[in-house]
């Protein structure tokens, strides 16, 4: 019974320690008093969002340490962690956003194309940039030069040229990002949501050690590190919507829906939802 007990223990450890391992990752692009288009989240509402992962015992943990954990690193996360991302670098994030994020005290990763930084009308300068993550709050990490459309690229350019240009949009961000920020630029945010396998893979190449959809799933140990999944979130989320993403129900409906699809024999195309470039 003893020797029953000891090995029904040390099944147990072994289930619990090789689970999968899924951590809600956001997403979201600028924020302003009124909603003027789709992609803009009221600043009222991303406030009552932070108010509700924390009275619902969330912690906003910071993208690196969710990558660390999903790799496999020992690392002990909180019970319940979330991770907060920003695409584009626009204005709206140091004017509206910041002080948000500055009165909760969260960690937050910025997705930015060092092509508007400092020049087009919408985005940051790159001392905004240097202010943010002066607050050790904010992080800038990649998405791509100058956010370009892959599909679109990969049709109009010879193979040499649209290996020419993915090289300079994922490697040549990099390597201005760290360049303008002094520091090292580990994670990629795929632009529209679009990836494949030879981008992954130059991605890869580029020294990316992560990248990032909007796939509407937990990003997850099981997934592969070049296509991790986000939610991103629009002006049409309601905070019940907020929930679903967060508590993974938007996640389990999602694959119910495929999998009966599957069962029926229907195929289908998976679409993203919302994702214009801001």
């Amino acid at each position: 019974m003893f020797r029953f007990l000891v090995l029904f223990f040390f099944l147990l450890i072994a289930s619990v320690s090789g689970a999968e391992k899924k951590i809600p990752i956001l997403c979201y692009h600028r924020f302003g008093p009124e909603v003027t288009d789709s992609m803009t989240v009221q600043t009222s509402a991303f406030a009552s969002q932070l108010a509700w992962l924390k009275q619902n015992g969330y912690t906003v943990i910071p993208l690196d340490t969710a990558v660390r954990s999903l790799k496999g690193e020992k690392i002990t996360l909180p019970p319940k962690p979330v991770v907060i991302t920003v695409d584009d670098g626009h204005k709206s994030v140091y004017s509206d956003m910041a002080p948000l994020v500055k009165r909760y005290k969260i960690p937050v990763t910025l997705f930015v194309y060092p092509s508007a930084i400092s020049n087009a009308a919408y985005a940051m300068s790159w001392e905004q940039l240097r202010e943010l993550e002066a607050s050790k709050l904010f992080r800038v990490e990649s998405h791509t030069y100058w956010h370009p459309n892959f599909k679109k690229e990969k049709q109009k350019l010879s193979p040499a040229e649209y290996d020419r240009f993915v090289d300079k949009q994922l490697a040549g961000a990099k390597k201005k990002l760290e360049e303008k920020m002094g520091h090292e630029v580990k994670y990629l945010a795929w632009v529209f949501g679009i990836y494949d396998e030879e981008l992954e893979r130059k991605a890869s190449q580029a020294g990316y050690a992560a990248a990032f959809t909007i796939d509407r799933a937990h990003a997850a140990s099981a997934a592969k590190m070049t296509a991790q999944p986000r939610y991103m979130i629009v002006s049409r989320h309601d905070s019940q919507a907020f929930v679903r993403m967060v508590d993974g129900t938007e996640e389990r409906i999602s694959a119910s829906t495929r999998s009966s699809k599957q069962r029926y024999g229907e195929n289908r195309t998976i679409k993203k939802t919302d994702n214009s470039k801001s």
